[in-house]
């Protein structure tokens, strides 16, 4: 098993999950309300998936994200993954995490089920965004809540951005365009 060595210790990751996955398309999600997502209805835009927490320092982005969801909604779709490895920052339910989101900033963006985007029970989405032998583009750690993965138009990966990349930024929004 390979690990990566990070500044709070030891943190042991697979290589890729046992699921086949030949595209991003094909693997299974849900949203918050258990309805299965086809990934593929989403083909000819571009994807964003970002992994949130109601509870986090960088909570306040749900408005940006909402705000560039309604901005971009014809060439882009905002996908929120809760998930509660960080801080124990997202310990609601789904309907909780869905009623703070909508209340506090108003999100009408897709919204996941909660999951795993690091470590041994990492999602597969997760080891399709985090590993060069699926993505084809780049290696990379979730290192905290709120990191974006954008992908393009046919479901490739173009970059990952870090939790203080905001989603204004000239950075982020040149691949908008």
């Amino acid at each position: 098993m390979k690990q990566f060595l990070i500044n709070i210790g030891i943190i042991p990751i697979r290589k890729s999950s046992n699921l086949s996955i030949e595209s991003l398309y094909e693997i299974p999600v849900s949203s918050l309300n258990g309805q299965d997502i086809n990934l593929k209805d989403f083909k000819g835009k571009k994807i964003l998936f970002v992994n949130v927490a109601s509870n986090c320092g960088f909570t306040p982005q749900y408005k940006s994200l909402q705000d560039l969801h309604e901005k971009y909604k014809d060439q882009l779709v905002v996908i929120g993954v809760p998930c509660n490895q960080f801080g124990n920052q997202e310990k609601g339910s789904h309907k909780e995490i869905e009623k703070f989101c909508s209340v506090n900033y108003g999100v009408s963006f897709l919204m996941l089920k909660k999951m795993n985007v690091k470590g041994l029970d990492k999602h597969p989405l997760y080891d399709w965004l985090t590993n060069i032998d699926l993505n084809g583009r780049k290696n990379s750690i979730v290192k905290w809540n709120f990191q974006k993965f954008l992908i393009d138009e046919n479901g490739q990966l173009i970059n990952v951005f870090l939790s203080t990349t905001k989603v204004s930024s000239k950075i982020f929004t040149k691949h908008l365009k």
